[in-house]
């Protein structure tokens, strides 16, 4: 049996879970619940994310160290407090940020994939259509919120770092008011564009890579089946609830990775436009402005070739993985929590 075969009979012979639509959703219990279980990944991931900007900002090619590296030196001069610095400011920013994400997400994975079927578009196809229309909408939407904390956010992250800052925040509400004083309320923007640029695609890829992939393995699966008992006279193969997640969680991961490798040239210099001044490059200006994208595609090719655009890819490939698995297997099991019915879901 071929792989395209054993996807195609995939949902006679292995049953599935029922899809749980935003309609079929407690839209309270949905987002009150979605803030706490979101808080906790964001706080077990949260460390990954500064080692990542930590590579990323950091401008002279002598001081680059493994991501390894830069965990231990961070740690041995500043402390282990400073994995976590801008983390309050960060995790104030997630919650509306998930709320909108979410939101955008569901309502138009679910208009888009009956628009698509309703045009007679084979189900896996209006599928992977659905989760990567699903994911541009969801990111913009989030970005409105995600921008302004991010910038403040990785300010925070990398004080005392090697990029000769010139100004020092004490908190997030510091470093809101002396970005907003210096740059005004454009400040907190900076990298808005980039950002969509970033995401935009990258969730696009990231929700479409991870519906091919769960059809790939469930297909798998159902051809491993096959050869091994008749399911069909069994009445099918019916996974148990940890089987669906640990297929979830790997075709999470598959994803993440994908959506990092393509995408880390973007978040580089998203990262950058975000943090750094153009005083801060020696360009002598000494305005205190953001750079602009040609500005910081210049200085990252002067200070170590096109592969400078991937630095940080490490620590990005292993949060995106980790983060994707953590937050899929999580979200889908905070919709089977907020089904208005528990009626085949379970």
């Amino acid at each position: 049996m071929s792989l395209r075969t054993a996807e195609e009979e995939s949902h006679e012979e292995i049953q599935l879970p029922a899809e749980i639509n935003w309609e079929m959703l407690d839209k309270s219990k949905f987002f009150i619940l979605g803030a706490a279980l979101f808080s906790g990944v964001s706080a077990a991931l949260y460390p990954v994310v500064v080692l990542k900007t930590r590579q990323q900002v950091t401008v002279a090619a002598q001081l680059q160290r493994s991501s390894i590296g830069t965990a231990f030196n961070l740690v041995r001069n500043e402390g282990f407090r400073a994995l976590y610095r801008g983390f309050g400011t960060s995790l104030t920013g997630t919650i509306p940020a998930r709320a909108l994400y979410m939101t955008a997400l569901e309502v138009t994975k679910s208009s888009v994939g009956s628009a698509t079927l309703g045009l007679g578009v084979p189900e896996p196809t209006a599928a992977t259509l659905a989760n990567a229309a699903a994911g541009v909408s969801a990111a913009v939407a989030a970005q409105l919120v995600w921008t302004p904390v991010d910038v403040v956010s990785q300010r925070l992250m990398v004080q005392d770092h090697h990029i000769n800052n010139k100004v020092k925040y004490v908190n997030g509400v510091d470093a809101f008011k002396k970005i907003v004083k210096i740059d005004g309320f454009r400040g907190l923007y900076r990298g808005f564009g980039i950002s969509i640029l970033t995401y935009a695609p990258s969730n696009a890829v990231w929700w479409a890579s991870y519906s091919v992939a769960q059809r790939l393995i469930w297909g798998g699966i159902s051809c491993y089946n096959c050869k091994k008992e008749d399911t069909n006279n069994g009445g099918g193969y019916r996974p148990s609830s940890k089987a669906v997640m640990a297929v979830q969680g790997v075709s999470a991961a598959l994803a993440g990775g994908v959506s990092a490798l393509i995408t880390m040239p973007l978040d580089t210099i998203k990262t950058r436009v975000q943090v750094l001044d153009n005083e801060e490059n020696g360009n002598g200006r000494g305005s205190g402005r953001g750079l602009t994208v040609a500005q910081t595609v210049r200085n990252l090719v002067q200070e170590g070739g096109w592969t400078a655009c991937y630095r940080g890819l490490g620590p990005r490939w292993a949060s995106m993985s980790m983060s994707a698995t953590a937050m899929i297997t999580t979200y889908e099991f905070l919709k089977r929590l907020s089904a208005k019915t528990q009626q085949g879901v379970t």
